[in-house]
């Protein structure tokens, strides 16, 4: 397998994402992968995404993980057990480096402390709790299973037992909620005193009950008061010290995602289980969404090699989600290619408010965040139209 470093950031280094599929049941909003109950066949499962984890460290061994992440579904239904298992293997087959940021998602429902001390106890350092809102009204809304009080009760027993970084997921615009139930959810996670928020604006995905409920006539908040829900919550999370990293991300010093940066920074990283997405080698490919022809062993990853001009895109669309923002000395070294054009369209949209230049390095605001995806797409646009499509 290629391990040059194909205009992707450092080959020495990797992380891993392992996809734990089930979940109790499934939320009105959830369009990932996962699986509503399944405890007879969360055994064959474990030995299956064993398998693939051995089958693929061999094209591995010249690098150094760093960073591994199990998601879901909810894992912390697979068990600590099983959870704790595939850390070994982790451990045992691949070279895990000192300090390595090792996270487990987890809802409050299922997050007990017997669990989350067998999460420690195997090497989890850092929890990631689908708080969503602080208003049991919204959480029933989207038939989440959880209290407020259960993610009180969670993120107590993660202290209790050891965990000292530990991240909430917020949702903002779900059914129902106003204003002041958004700001009474904030304030209430910014009480439970977390190293990390995520704060996202809900995404009304195509086959999802939501979406079937919001085409049925349901209304959910409008754009304008995302808009100013959004710009209050990075106002108010910087007063409490969080740093915006990402559009959608929030950390104290030092407790950034390493592995969500790993994705937005363009370095490689191997994923396991059904619907889990890998770059690696040059290659982007993903193991097909199909739990039974996983465990059979028939779920082969279908891929691509990524063109360098694909690469480029990449770059900026994944570095203008972030803080950091891109460059233009570092976009001519790794791509090669005329940041002028690039740079022109920035400077118009630094006088609309929604990019600001500190040095070589150009991000967007918070403003420029709410309306990213119109910007990176003009972007797009006059990188094609200055060099046209590269190989």
């Amino acid at each position: 397998m290629d391990r040059s470093t194909d205009r992707q950031g450092p080959a020495s280094t990797l992380g891993l994402y392992l996809h734990i599929p089930f979940c109790r049941s499934k939320c009105d909003y959830c369009d990932f992968y996962s699986l509503p109950g399944g405890e007879d066949r969360m055994d064959g499962y474990l030995r299956a995404l064993l398998r693939q984890l051995e089958e693929a460290a061999p094209g591995a061994a010249g690098h150094s993980v760093d960073t591994v992440y199990v998601g879901g579904g909810t894992p912390t239904v697979f068990g600590g057990e099983r959870l704790a298992a595939l850390l070994a293997a982790v451990g045992r087959l691949y070279r895990l480096a000192p300090g390595a940021e090792i996270t487990c998602e987890a809802n409050p429902d299922s997050a007990g402390e017997e669990l989350l001390r067998a999460l420690r106890r195997a090497g989890f350092g850092r929890l990631s709790l689908g708080m969503q809102s602080a208003d049991a009204g919204e959480l029933a809304a989207v038939h989440r299973r959880h209290t407020p009080e259960q993610t009180d009760a969670a993120v107590a027993a993660a202290r209790r037992v050891g965990f000292e970084n530990l991240s909430l997921d917020l949702i903002c615009g779900l059914p129902g909620q106003t204003e002041e139930s958004w700001r009474r959810t904030v304030e209430h996670a910014l009480s439970l005193r977390p190293e990390h928020l995520s704060c996202y604006g809900l995404k009304v995905e195509e086959g999802t009950p939501l979406a079937r409920r919001v085409a049925a006539g349901e209304e959910l908040p409008d754009d304008d008061a995302q808009a100013d829900r959004y710009l209050w919550t990075v106002e108010r999370l910087a007063r409490a010290g969080f740093r915006q990293y990402e559009i959608s991300n929030f950390a104290r010093p030092g407790y950034e995602s390493r592995h969500n940066l790993r994705y937005w920074r363009l370095e490689p990283y191997l994923g396991f289980g059904p619907g889990a997405h890998s770059d690696f080698g040059g290659r982007r490919f993903a193991v097909p969404a199909d739990l039974a022809g996983y465990l059979a062993g028939e779920a082969v990853p279908a891929g691509e090699t990524v063109s360098p001009w694909e690469r480029g895109n990449e770059y900026l669309m994944l570095g203008l989600r972030t803080a950091a923002g891109i460059a233009g000395e570092e976009y001519r070294r790794r791509f090669g290619g005329d940041f002028a054009p690039l740079e022109e369209l920035l400077s118009r949209f630094a006088g609309h408010g929604w990019a600001e230049r500190n040095g070589d390095r150009w991000r967007l605001t918070p403003a420029g965040f709410l309306v990213s995806n119109r910007l990176i797409g003009a972007l797009l646009e006059a990188r094609e139209g200055a060099e046209g499509p590269g190989t």
